[in-house]
């Protein structure tokens, strides 16, 4: 059941095009990546799905509304962290979570208790009289997140949640966007964080100048950039680096300070052609290493093909 549907939208500023004819599904209860480089569409996406913007072109349901004609509705059933924290600072944390009931219609009878219960599951609890200006980066993230849910929502959008944030601070966070998607929470995730996104995301949308050019979940993607996969390998003595670049199997050789990092084709294929070379050069093997892709090289192999 998808909670999400984008058909060919587009989205212009004058003449140039920043969201390209794309077309996409989220389902429900899922951790749906939403990556791409700086300036692909990201943002200005995440900003139609949540109607802070109009599209130019397209169609867009979200939870069966349609999102030119129930914008309202589409409001009260999504929480949105954008970008930016974008707290107010001359208020404490509480008056911010009180600001967001008054925004939802967040019953006053549940309010105290809401809020304080959420504010010890983000560890901010201490800080509930505190003026916002006096919280960290990693502090005001967690309060908007905070904010963002206070009110229940279906559908969490979350723009570069673990932006620039200490390492404790992106693990909370990390932490409980896993706890509420598996309470049931639809989550859209845009982050340059490849690893958060390998390790949270069900499937992921990978977006480049405008368009869609992969959507699948990550062990997928990984399966299908086989080219991303390398040998780390070192021998008992030096070669040159062209015999091993003229190997059929190989796309592509680093040299490191004592072995060499092998870009491969197949790993089976590989394996038997870099043996044959061992053997032949009178070589004595000393590590061979299999490395499966990290996210990350699968990412900019696919940014580098489209």
């Amino acid at each position: 059941m998808s909670v999400i549907t984008v058909k060919n939208l587009s989205k212009y500023y004058n003449n140039f095009c920043a969201v390209d004819n794309i077309s996409f599904e989220v389902k429900k209860g899922e951790i749906f990546g939403f990556l791409g480089p700086n300036g692909a569409g990201k943002t200005t996406t995440v900003r139609i799905l949540s109607t802070i913007l109009r599209p130019s072109s397209g169609n867009i349901e979200i939870g069966n509304w349609d999102i030119k004609k129930d914008s309202f509705k589409i409001k009260q059933m999504i929480g949105l962290v954008p970008e930016t924290a974008n707290v107010y600072p001359d208020l404490t944390a509480i008056q911010n979570l009180n600001l967001m009931c008054d925004l939802y219609d967040v019953p006053k009878r549940e309010r105290k208790e809401k809020i304080e219960n959420i504010l010890r599951q983000f560890q901010l609890y201490d800080k509930i009289n505190v003026k916002t200006k006096q919280f960290s980066k990693g502090l005001k993230q967690r309060l908007i997140l905070c904010m963002a849910l206070i009110h229940n929502p279906d559908i969490l959008f979350l723009d570069e949640p673990t932006a620039g944030l200490d390492v404790q601070s992106s693990r909370v966070i990390k932490n409980l966007i896993k706890e509420y998607n598996e309470k049931g929470m639809t989550i859209f995730l845009t982050t340059h964080n490849m690893e958060v996104a390998s390790e949270l995301c069900d499937r992921i949308a990978i977006i480049n100048k405008g368009k869609i050019i992969a959507l699948d979940s990550p062990q997928n993607l990984k399966k299908i950039f086989q080219q991303a996969q390398t040998i780390e390998i070192t021998f008992n003595g030096g070669i040159e680096q062209a015999n091993l670049e003229n190997l059929s199997e190989i796309n592509k050789v680093i040299k490191t300070v004592d072995n060499y990092r092998l870009f491969i084709k197949n790993p089976t294929n590989a394996f038997i052609e870099i043996m044959d070379f061992i053997q032949k050069n009178n070589l004595k093997l000393i590590k061979f290493s299999l490395q499966t892709p990290k996210f990350e090289d699968v990412f900019l192999k696919i940014i580098e093909e489209s």
